[in-house]
């Protein structure tokens, strides 16, 4: 087992992969009372094309997120109420590149743990059981269709893109749901539910010799073959097209302005990127920023504006957000701010507040288990280890911020989504 230490962040980790291709690694905390699992598989909303035993197969729409669902059946026991008798808080979600499955417990660790590996690593799944999940998953797919956030956010990632998954819904559709069957769901599973396409990351008081004698003991011995995906044809950083726009329930207009970026492939390349990324967010139009302070003073904008940069494979965007009355003033100013700073440079005394702010969230943000297993097991995925974000962060430069926004945030490569009232025209 590997021993590694990171001063800088003041963490012990252990790190071992198993014969069959599984990743297990432990971060030591043994002062706390609580410990957490992570079990995760690159597997997410945006695997929809894959080769299995030589052959492409297409899949349904939110098939990742249906089969998450239904991994929580079990011929002989009720997973929910095992982890219940012991404890433990358990759940699960789907994004676009990765499913997890994840508990928090107190005590009966290594029990729950069992539990955990046993019912990620066992598909059963009946027609009876199939057919009834359609209706539970389709409620949830309609509750977001009257949802102007999620609706607002979807219409975006349509005008971005033209091919990629990237803009399919992570649940699918209604229609597309009706077309999963259990040997869908079964394909699936044996493809991408395989130790060597899987992390398992624990964290807290426990034993690293432990947890992966119980990995060795419970999984298959065999890792399985490394899977092709499609993600469709590289796109260019056009938006397939510019605006979209949709009236519902809301008091006022809300809308989300996306801009296309580069992709980087993986390793450190892509934590940078992420950083560089997030601290343009915050130059932009944090809540500090010189551009949030005028539109806030001037009462352009009501203090809900946000936004974020995101990394999916092949798909990498910045969009920003909220609501106001005057939605094309806001995108304009931030596009005009972006151009500025490209040209005229971040004033350096600001540069640093952020560069500090940025440091010192990440930094804070290893307070949270939940926070370092996803940070883990998704820096693995993409072929980086997170823990090292220090010493990538010394790299990062004020140029290389203000290049990001020059590049990047520019009316090219922008689309615009809008929810409207009903009583607002489009005119």
């Amino acid at each position: 087992m590997k021993v590694m230490e990171y001063p800088r962040i003041g963490e012990k980790i252990f790190r071992k992969t198993l014969s069959n291709g599984l990743e297990v690694v432990t971060v030591s905390k043994p002062y706390h009372a609580k410990s957490y699992a992570f079990f995760a598989t690159r597997y997410g909303g945006m695997d929809l094309r894959f080769q299995l035993d030589g052959r492409w197969q297409d899949t349904p729409a939110g098939i990742a997120h249906y089969l998450e669902h239904k991994m929580f059946d079990m011929p002989d026991c009720n997973v929910m109420q095992e982890f219940a008798r012991n404890g433990a808080s358990d759940n699960a979600f789907t994004s676009g590149a990765m499913t997890a499955y994840y508990f928090t417990s107190t005590a009966h660790f290594y029990e729950n743990l069992r539990t955990l590996l046993r019912f990620v690593s066992t598909p059963y799944f009946t027609d009876e059981s199939v057919e009834k999940e359609q209706g539970i998953i389709s409620q949830e797919i309609q509750e977001t269709e009257d949802d102007p956030d999620w609706q607002v956010y979807s219409n975006l990632m349509k005008c971005l893109y033209q091919d990629s998954p990237a803009r399919v819904p992570v649940a699918g559709s209604v229609e597309s749901i009706r077309l999963i069957t259990p040997q869908t769901l079964y394909d699936c599973h044996k493809a991408f539910y395989t130790p060597s396409n899987m992390i398992l990351v624990c964290v807290g008081n426990v034993d690293p010799e432990r947890v992966v004698a119980e990995a060795e003991a419970i999984l298959p011995r065999e890792g399985g073959s490394a899977i092709s995906r499609d993600y469709g044809r590289e796109e260019s950083l056009t938006p397939a097209q510019k605006e979209a726009a949709q009236t519902m329930e809301v008091s006022m207009p809300m809308f989300l302005a996306g801009f296309k970026c580069a992709p980087v492939d993986g390793g450190e390349a892509m934590l940078r990127q992420g950083i560089i990324g997030d601290m343009a967010c915050d130059i932009l139009f944090g809540s500090s920023s010189p551009l949030f302070t005028r539109l806030y003073e001037e009462g352009v904008i009501n203090g809900s504006l946000g936004g974020s940069f995101d990394t999916l494979p092949g798909a990498f965007y910045l969009y920003v957000g909220g609501d106001a009355e005057d939605p094309g003033r806001i995108f304009d100013e931030i596009i005009a701010q972006a151009r500025k700073l490209g040209r005229e440079g971040i004033d350096e005394d600001f540069y640093q507040q952020i560069r500090r702010s940025t440091y010192g969230g990440m930094i804070r943000s290893l307070n949270s288990f939940e926070n370092i297993a996803i940070s883990i097991a998704q820096g693995y995925f993409r072929d980086f280890d997170y823990c090292r974000f220090p010493e990538v962060f010394d790299g990062v430069t004020k140029e290389d911020v203000e290049a990001f926004l020059a590049e990047n945030v520019t009316a090219e490569r922008a689309a615009l989504s809008l929810i409207r009232p009903f009583s607002d025209s489009f005119s």
